[in-house]
């Protein structure tokens, strides 16, 4: 998914990147905002994963969103 068109449409998705990633918290949502490199970064915070890894995860996921 396009950064402009994650941050565009993330008050859509926000809650299937919540139900997505549990250890997000509500503090992290408000953080991250509709950045997609926010996003990225909390999942290396949250989850330990290496870059490439949440990279990937991302990826994965936003192809599957139907917005």
């Amino acid at each position: 998914m396009d950064s402009n068109i994650f941050k565009g449409k993330w008050k859509q998705i926000k809650g299937e990147t919540q139900k997505q990633w549990g250890k997000l918290t509500d503090d992290d949502m408000d953080v991250i905002n509709g950045e997609k490199e926010k996003l990225i970064g909390k999942l290396q915070e949250r989850y330990g994963y290496a870059k490439d890894e949440a990279e990937k995860e991302y990826s994965n996921w936003s192809s599957s969103q139907k917005v």
